[in-house]
């Protein structure tokens, strides 16, 4: 009797083993100790190229259901022009200050304006905070969002010389968005600026970061600009979880707020990557680029000014652009009892001129150090861009005239701070596979109580 029994056991769980592994999703499922079965995914349903896999969808579709919801709710909802939904403090969850995000939004649209577009491609222009201020300001403006409800207010605003189509950011060269672009440009015309604010924290990782940057340097004319604004900064990760777990537990010892940060990184459902890692990735495109990385320089001291940054990416011919063996550098010798303002003249004249490794006071406890806000206001009605050092995320640059920002990152070699890239999708595959493989299982075999089902960490879709 003992004996049956554990073969009819034997047998169910072989059948549940190989039900799973005939799952498509699965390329492999193998029992491990403690009655778990260990899964890998098949690589088809993390793959991004030619097409996103299942899995990826996934990921992406969730996004859009959160931002959907967000969106339909308008909890933070002040005006046409200025819908704030969504946009939550990490440490304390609640709203960030409206001045705050105006303050943000203005900082954006100056970066943009800056490269002087005339016909813009937005991809991902959510609630239309960017929309609503660049239009009057280009020719024309086409923006792309995944979420229906935020395409359809933005048509309904019935905005001058714009068009809105709902599309994913990796779809900049879909016929509906290549449509809407000849409505507005005329037939065959291209953007000379695509925008990419605040929406790489939704992909899934570093391949599909890649993707999108191919095909939206492929869209973009000559002399143009791919701007990816309002990225979380891989190399800060570990900073920011220790601020928001100190924040939520002053009193805790290090070693428990070591060990919350570690487990908030390996759990954060955000891609963040340093800039480093899209140095790499435009190694491979075939049109010359040339990239230049730019400091948060709002007012108040929050995570969207202490850990994001925005790229700039020149497309083609480098016409009005300096190159490195022009421009003069030197580092920061500190204020020297001077004012800024008379510290940054000194240094930047005659230009051009780079001056690096600032140490931004959001981040680096040093008696000189400023931060990005200081520099911008020292700098105010002078030809300047303020910059990331290209070394270490927690120092600051100035270029002047800011022309020749690109130069910047042609500095002594050093070894990046922190991670190359932080990918979500490996957590997310943790997570969601074994609920789709559950499911299976209840679906197939009814009355069955499925197994503990683990994702084989080495196959999770990680890319670095």
């Amino acid at each position: 009797m003992s004996d049956e029994a554990t073969t009819d056991t034997t047998t169910d769980a072989s059948q549940i083993t190989a039900l799973i592994a005939d799952h498509p999703w699965v390329a492999d499922a193998r029992p491990a100790p403690d009655g778990v079965l260990l899964v890998t995914p098949h690589p088809s349903a993390t793959a991004v190229l030619p097409a996103p896999g299942p899995l990826v969808r996934e990921h992406l579709a969730h996004w859009a259901e959160v931002y959907e919801w967000v969106y339909e709710t308008g909890e933070g909802r002040h005006a046409d022009d200025l819908d704030l939904s969504g946009w939550r403090s990490s440490d304390t969850g609640k709203p960030l200050p409206a001045a705050h995000m105006r303050d943000w939004v203005d900082r954006t649209v100056d970066l943009v304006l800056s490269q002087r577009p005339r016909r813009l491609l937005e991809l991902g222009c959510g609630t239309g905070l960017l929309a609503h201020r660049l239009h009057a300001r280009l020719d024309g403006y086409v923006g792309t969002d995944v979420t229906e409800v935020a395409v359809a207010r933005l048509h309904a605003a019935g905005l001058p010389r714009t068009a809105f189509v709902r599309a994913a950011a990796h779809e900049a060269q879909a016929p509906a968005v290549r449509q809407a672009m000849d409505r507005v440009f005329g037939p065959g015309v291209r953007p000379d600026c695509v925008l990419l604010n605040s929406v790489t924290q939704c992909f899934p990782n570093l391949v599909y970061l890649t993707a999108f940057l191919h095909h939206a340097v492929a869209a973009v004319e000559d002399g143009g600009t791919v701007i990816v604004g309002d990225i979380r900064h891989s190399g800060l990760l570990e900073d920011h979880f220790d601020r928001v777990e100190r924040a939520r537990d002053p009193e805790a010892a290090d070693a428990d707020i070591a060990a919350r940060v570690a487990s908030a990184v390996a759990g954060d459902e955000e891609l963040s990557f340093a800039p480093e890692a899209v140095r790499e990735i435009l190694a491979a495109q075939p049109r010359t680029v040339r990239m230049s990385v730019h400091a948060r320089t709002m007012a108040e001291d929050t995570e969207l000014t202490r850990y994001r940054y925005d790229l700039v990416l020149h497309v083609g011919p480098a016409a009005g652009l300096l190159d490195a063996s022009e421009v003069r550098r030197l580092p920061w010798q500190g204020l020297a009892g001077q004012e800024l303002p008379t510290v940054l003249r000194a240094a930047l004249t005659p230009g051009p001129a780079i001056l690096y490794s600032i140490p931004n006071a959001l981040l680096v406890p040093a008696p000189d150090a400023v931060t990005p806000y200081d520099l911008r206001q020292a700098l105010a009605g002078t030809d300047a861009a303020v910059l990331l050092d290209s070394g270490d995320p927690r120092m600051l640059a100035v270029a002047a005239p800011a022309d020749c920002a690109t130069a910047a990152s042609h500095g002594p070699v050093r070894a990046p701070v922190g991670r190359l890239a932080h990918e979500p999708l490996p957590a997310f595959v943790r997570r969601r596979l074994p609920e789709v493989l559950r499911d299976q299982v209840r679906r197939t075999a009814p009355g069955t109580v499925p197994p503990k089902i683990v994702v084989d960490d080495a196959s999770a879709g990680e890319t670095r």
